[in-house]
């Protein structure tokens, strides 16, 4: 049995192999500031990479929304995580919620965002975090920030154009507008818009597929997979080397070799 972490504004479950962290303060639509989801989050992400036992990480909100991002209020009040002078809000955010964006680079395992509702601000990078996403057909997606004027200070500026391109992601930027679960999905930043109710059970089937997996070589695809982002070609190879030889070594592959042949011998 393995122990989950003790969280404040989260819920996190585990069954076979599928961890499902779920964002539960709708009083405050899962804003991420002002509350305690910034730790939930960090302290899941590590537990993951340390938990055998998890294969796919599931990454949604209680409520009407995935996240509101920033709590406009403190804002507005110049408080919590926005007051101070420029060093002490500089050191809040690099304290803060930068964190999140470090944690969820470092997570060994498949994250799938089930965007269930508004994903605004720093609740619309969070989801891009995630390696796959699939959003309810009520998920809204705006990059807010400039319409509040400041900047996406969570890296959002940084994952975007990774994920669409640095033309689309400067417009939905510099725009600030708010887009549906539909065009989301045209410009490739979802992967699959369904019906709000069939929202968990379809990121839980393709959580399932993937939990199937040897857990050990999913893991490391991943690693491989974000490496690939960052690696000149010689030294990725090389890189595939050495992970492809942990593989072979381990007795999973044999295993799954064994019920290849079972099935092509029926």
């Amino acid at each position: 049995m393995t122990d989950l972490p003790a969280l404040k504004d989260a819920r996190l479950e585990l069954d076979d192999g599928i961890a499902t962290l779920t964002l539960n303060r709708d009083d405050v639509r899962n804003a991420l500031t002002g509350t305690h989801l910034i730790d939930d989050i960090v302290t899941v992400a590590d537990w993951v990479n340390r938990a055998d036992a998890v294969s796919v990480l599931v990454l949604t909100g209680a409520g009407s929304a995935f996240s509101a991002g920033g709590n406009i209020k403190d804002m507005r009040d110049r408080s919590g995580d926005f007051g101070g002078d420029v060093a002490e809000v500089e050191n809040r955010y690099r304290r803060g919620i930068q964190r999140i964006p470090l944690a969820m680079d470092k997570i060994e395992v498949p994250v799938i965002a089930a965007v269930n509702g508004p994903a605004i601000g720093a609740g619309f990078d969070l989801a891009n975090m995630a390696d796959i996403r699939i959003a309810a057909e009520s998920a809204r997606f705006g990059e807010t920030f400039l319409n509040l004027g400041i900047i996406p200070g969570d890296g959002g500026a940084w994952i975007m154009q990774r994920l669409i391109g640095y033309q689309r992601a400067f417009e939905l930027t510099l725009t600030g507008r708010v887009i549906s679960a539909e065009e989301a999905r045209e410009l490739g930043l979802v992967m699959e818009v369904v019906p709000d109710g069939e929202l968990m059970g379809h990121a839980l089937k393709l959580a399932k597929r993937i939990a199937g997996q040897p857990r050990a070589a999913t893991r490391l695809t991943k690693r491989l997979m974000k490496s690939a982002q960052r690696m000149a070609l010689p030294d990725f190879l090389d890189l595939c080397a050495c992970f492809q030889g942990m593989c072979h070594n381990n007795p999973e592959h044999t295993e799954a070799v064994q019920r290849f042949l079972d099935r092509s011998s029926r």
